[in-house]
């Protein structure tokens, strides 16, 4: 399968739309929310996006048909003095699953961040995650000690 890659442009109307709809199927699977996005989200992730200049966002595309994305932020490593880059979200369409996409969409967050000049890539991953195999071939291990990503909700969020 021709996997092309591209790095989302939030003000091209079609690549916002497919976005949030590659991002709304991961929010209904049971790893995401497991229920789709909110109208509050699908009327304002793109503006928060486009105005947030840390964040980069690489959408995967079967054809014309987007299967796949990577959410990821630029931060610093205090401890080595230089940039990271955080994947926050990384979803493929389940019709898609298993084909490789996912690696895919890896190995551009990683070329990215080397041309970034990034330091590391950082990922939280869920304790029930099927894809933590893929992860793991793909070189990514727990911190040591392991870490735990806590959150508090705030309130009007």
């Amino acid at each position: 399968m021709d996997i092309k890659i591209k790095v989302a442009d939030y003000e091209n109307p079609k690549e916002a739309e497919d976005l949030l709809n590659v991002l709304d199927s991961y929010s209904r699977d049971p790893m995401g929310q497991g229920e789709p996005l909110s109208d509050f989200v699908r009327e304002n992730l793109i503006e928060e996006l486009n105005e947030m200049p840390t964040a980069v966002s690489i959408l995967a595309y079967a054809g014309d048909e987007p299967v796949g994305l990577a959410n990821c932020f630029l931060g610093v490593s205090s401890f080595k003095a230089k940039r990271l880059i955080n994947i926050h979200d990384l979803c493929v369409v389940p019709h898609y699953r298993g084909r490789g996409i996912g690696r895919v969409l890896l190995e551009s967050v990683e070329q990215k961040a080397e041309q970034m000049g990034c330091c590391k890539i950082t990922m939280e991953v869920r304790e029930d995650n099927r894809a933590q195999s893929l992860y793991k071939r793909f070189g990514f291990k727990p911190d040591e000690p392991e870490m735990l990503f806590w959150s508090k909700e705030l309130e009007d969020s």
